[in-house]
């Protein structure tokens, strides 16, 4: 077992020192970034997960409200 995850963890880090070799830099982000693209690209990203974060606390409050609901109608039905 121990064995195992060790290989495991020489073998990632030996991928991630053959992506280091690989040259870094992309070209479409820096001309993104000369045009000022990237600031749009980076608005929508936060934009979308705003729009995830608000949608998974609001869900999580539904299911909280009828957990609760649920919860006090057994409690009324034990009665």
């Amino acid at each position: 077992m121990l064995a195992g995850a060790f290989i495991h963890i020489l073998a990632f880090f030996s991928f991630a020192q053959a992506q280091d070799t690989i040259d870094n830099s992309i070209e479409m982000a820096d001309q993104m970034r000369a045009d000022g693209k990237i600031y749009v690209v980076v608005l929508v990203v936060l934009i979308a997960f705003t729009g995830l974060m608000v949608y998974a606390i609001s869900t999580d409050r539904k299911v909280s409200k009828l957990e609760n609901e649920i919860k006090s109608l057994k409690s009324k039905e034990d009665l």
